[in-house]
Parts: C-alpha cells; structure tokens; sequence
C-alpha cells in the first residue's frame, strides 16, 4: 500500500496559525515537521507542530510577576525598573534623542555626558564611564590597562558567576596575564607584593559567596598602598553597585542585611583608582557596567576601541539617568527594588492573608525568608511571609501557563509564593491565577 501523502504547508498553516507568532516562523516549523513526517510516519503532524509552536511562545519576551522572594532574580531580568525611569526609556526608544548631539550648539556632543555627571556626584570620583554590564567593564578596564602584562589576584577572588562567567577565562581575553596569589582561603599584603612588573593590582568583591573560618584578606587600604607605591592603579570590582554603605536614602538606615556590603563611595575613599559595578543589581536601575574613578584612566579607557563595542543605547542611558536623579533628589527608597526590600514583613503577611481568603485555595501563610539575589549581599536573609500551598509540581506548572506566568519556588514538596517580589498591584493577578491553578 503506497504511504499517504503528506498534507500541503498551506493547509497545516491556515489550521494552526494563530496569529501570535509572526507567519514566516509558522510557515518553516510546518515545513520542519512535514519533511520529518515523511521519514517518520509516526509523526502526528499537527501535534507535533503545535508543541513547536508553543515552545516558541513561551520564549518570546513577556511579562513575569516574580513571587520567588528572590528581589534580584537574574533569570527574570534582575531589578525591576521604576515607572519613571521605564517611561523614560520607552520615550527615547519611540524617536529621535540627543544620544550625542550638543542641545546648545547643535552640533556632535559628548556621550552620557549628563549621566557620567550624575555618578560623580553620587560617588565622589573624578570621572565615570558607563557601559553595557559590569563584565563589560572588566573587560575593558584590563584591556585598556593591562594587556601582555601581569595582573595580581587574590585565589580567594577568582569568581565564577552565573551563566559561566570566570574571571582567569574573561582575563585571559582580554590579554592580561593572570598572577595568582595567595590562597583560598588566605592572602597577605607580601603575596601581592612578591609580584613584580605589575601592570595594576585587581580586587574582587566575593559578591555570591563567602570565605569563612580561618581566613585573611588584603584591605583596600593595604593595597592601595602598595599600588601607589608601585605607581600602578587600584582597580576594584565591587560587582553589586551598593552607592554608599550608609545608604541615606532609607530611613533608618543601613539595614543589617547589608551588612559586609562594600559601597562604591567608601571603595574610592579607602583608595582605589577605579571601582567597576553593575546598574542592574543593588543600584536598581537598568543593564549597565558602571566605572568610576580617576579621570586619567577613565580618558584611557574612553579612548580604547573596545568602549565603543561596549557602550549603551540611548533607552537604557535614559533609564540608568532617570535612575540615579532618584538618588541625587533623596528619592532612592522609591525604586522599586528599595521598595520591595525595605516592606515589613506584616505586611506581606496581611497580603498573602487576604489573596488566600480571596481565593478559597487550601493554603497556609508561614514566615519566610527573601534574599537579595544577582550576586549581592551572599547569606543575607530578609524576614518576610510566604503562602505555601500542596501539589507544589502542578500548581507551579499551571501558574507559569497563566495569561500572565507566575514563578514562585519549590521547597520540601511544597510552592512557596512570596509576595515580597510581587508589586501590591498584581495581587489580584496572582488571587485568579491562584483560584484556576
């Protein structure tokens, strides 16, 4: 008996296609399929098609409402950005902006001139210079100031973060010659100082770990020190882009779960040249690797021809500006991540109370713990009240499906929904998702 004859693109494509999915893909995966089908007469073509479909809905870039507890979730994008400084971004993006255009003269003007402003009076330095992350910074930073020559570092300070990002490997690219000092779990100024022919001395935050026990490290002081003595800069990764450990803009401030959190004000006090952050993390703002520091190197590292492959687009520019006008207007604890850390934990109580009373799901609201997330501030734990609720695998499943998916965390057979990381307006949200999950 002859096999059947597959059906025509045309007719699989005006059956499954939706609309929401741009037609040209549709039309390739049917073809995909089709031609599988016909070496395969145990593929069903339209079930096939349809999960390929799926799969690639899910990936397309949507909203998430982040019920994890988790405030920097890099999965998730990391620090939610204030309406303000979204608004602003969406502004630039729909037209035309003075991304480098000189307003007075109408002529070419310089880059971020407004925002590197801002971060010099944020942080004390001379001069700034913002690109697209803080790896981004690094990079540029040895490139610039360290190529084919030698680069001290602490064992203890060789990170490795998410998404497979080591320092020795982004080292290595960048043509700097990695020395290793020290070791894991002890390095002393002399270890330093038993490199010679340096071409600057780095320091690392330990940003999502800790070395605890018998352990020592070299303060900033110390080595500044030694670098200045050597004639070689300070460079100092700080990593999360805390602004100021006495965190002025929340009341009272600091809170403990900062404790050990280096700010990037002290940093350049204590004597380092440049430090390199991130704008996406304890900063609160967009994407971005920020360095701040002496003007001679941050000229230097402007004039490298790896800034410009590095350099932000004028939506996120406006957005990181909007971003730190908060904390030039004593504003800071309306960003959205202060926001969310700094609410007591009554009141996510409260909340998680009356969305499980709105719903009628068997539930209970337990005490939890949030944690800051992205590398910043390794430990730390925010007191705060989470709704844990049975059949954790299905009802995480059904709220990730929802309109609007819903990520909350599986702990011990249960799904944990902390509402800390949920903005009060999506409440209701999560109620309905809740009561059809």
């Amino acid at each position: 008996m002859a096999a059947l004859r597959p059906p025509s693109v045309d007719s699989v494509v005006r059956r499954l296609d939706d609309g929401s999915i741009p037609r040209p893909l549709v039309v390739q995966i049917v073809r995909e399929v089709i031609d599988e089908a016909r070496q395969d007469a145990g593929v069903d073509i339209d079930t096939e098609t349809r999960r390929r479909l799926d799969l690639i809905r899910r990936a397309l870039p949507r909203r998430v409402i982040n019920a994890t507890g988790v405030l920097l979730h890099t999965n998730l994008g990391r620090a939610p950005l204030s309406a303000a400084a979204a608004e602003a971004a969406a502004s630039v993006a729909r037209g035309y902006s003075n991304t480098e255009l000189d307003l007075t003269s109408g002529e070419r003007g310089p880059r971020n001139a407004a925002l590197e402003r801002a971060l010099v009076t944020l942080t004390g330095a001379e001069a700034a210079l913002v690109v697209n992350n803080n790896a981004g910074a690094v990079f540029l930073t040895l490139a610039a100031l360290a190529t084919g020559r030698k680069v001290p570092v602490s064992r203890g300070e060789l990170i490795e973060i998410g998404g497979s990002y080591r320092l020795p490997e982004l080292m290595a690219a960048t043509g700097a010659e990695l020395v290793e000092v020290g070791t894991t779990n002890r390095t002393r100024l002399s270890d330093y100082a038993g490199v010679e022919d340096q071409a600057l001395f780095l320091k690392v935050h330990r940003s999502n770990y800790r070395v605890v026990g018998f352990t020592a490290e070299v303060s900033i002081p110390e080595l500044a020190g030694l670098a200045h003595e050597r004639g070689v800069p300070l460079v100092y990764d700080a990593g999360s882009g805390l602004l100021d450990e006495r965190t002025p803009w929340l009341s009272p401030p600091p809170p403990s779960w900062l404790a050990g959190e280096p700010g990037v004000r002290q940093s350049l006090e204590a004597g380092a040249d440049l430090v390199l952050f991130s704008g996406d993390k304890l900063l609160g703002g967009p994407q971005a690797g920020v360095v701040v520091g002496s003007s001679s190197l941050v000229s230097r590292l402007r004039k490298h021809p790896a800034a410009r492959a590095l350099r932000i687009d004028g939506p996120t520019a406006a957005a990181l500006t909007v971003t730190l006008e908060a904390y030039l207007d004593g504003r800071a604890f309306e960003l959205p991540l202060w926001r969310m850390a700094t609410a007591p934990a009554d009141e996510i109580e409260r909340r998680a109370r009356r969305i499980l009373e709105a719903t009628g799901v068997p539930g209970r609201v337990v005490a939890g713990m949030s944690t800051l997330g992205a590398g910043s501030a390794p430990g730390a734990e925010i007191p705060s009240a989470v709704i844990e609720l049975d059949e954790a695998d299905r009802r995480f499943s059904r709220l990730l499906e929802q309109p609007t998916p819903i990520l909350g965390r599986r702990s011990a057979g249960r799904l944990l929904l902390d509402l800390r990381t949920v903005d009060p307006s999506d409440d209701e949200v999560v109620a309905t998702a809740l009561a059809e999950s």
